[in-house]
């Protein structure tokens, strides 16, 4: 019998202060039987990032033509494909081609250089391509919110993320790779 995903309810209280939004949404996410706590709250911190009212979660990391999130227009063409990990060149290729922007959040410190190195001869190839990073030690602090009901706040200042519930707040750095 196959494990069925977990369903967390999550309600985000988002300050944007580099785009001036402010809103409240009201989430359901789905967590695969594969997918820890860390990269469920990725997917969280990557649509706190991008918030808007069409971006939505997708299958995500149970299927191959799909990003973790995306933001179709109204034509169904899709305007941002957002991608969590280290996906390899082919991966990126394909997003480029389907999507106007493409943007990676990144994890994982260790492989972090080697992944970059392998993109650096090609990168140039995908203009519309952006990468951001969270450290190991930011995401595992992330993965500490994770409760299946979640009220949260959240607060985005340039490249500052301040994120928690009304117990504890946490301080995250993005940083922009490219």
């Amino acid at each position: 019998m196959a494990l069925s995903s977990t369903i967390f309810k999550v309600q985000l209280d988002l300050s944007d202060l580099n785009r001036n939004l402010f809103n409240t949404y009201k989430l359901t996410m789905a967590r695969h039987p594969s997918e820890n706590d860390q990269r469920m709250m990725l997917r969280l911190l990557a649509f706190a990032l991008f918030a808007d009212e069409r971006l939505a979660f997708t299958k995500g990391i149970s299927t191959t033509d799909e990003p973790d999130l995306w933001l179709k227009n109204d034509t169904g063409d899709i305007d941002l494909w957002l991608e969590l990990g280290q996906p390899d060149e082919k991966r990126i290729r394909q997003a480029n081609s389907r999507a106007r922007q493409v943007v990676i959040v990144s994890y994982g410190d260790r492989s972090l250089i080697s992944w970059r190195q392998q993109l650096d001869a090609t990168i140039q190839r995908f203009p519309s391509l952006k990468i951001l990073h969270l450290s190991d030690p930011q995401l595992k602090s992330l993965a500490s919110l994770a409760d299946k009901a979640m009220q949260l706040h959240c607060s985005i200042q340039d490249d500052e993320v301040y994120i928690g519930n009304d117990k504890e707040s946490i301080q995250l750095n993005i940083q922009t790779i490219v």
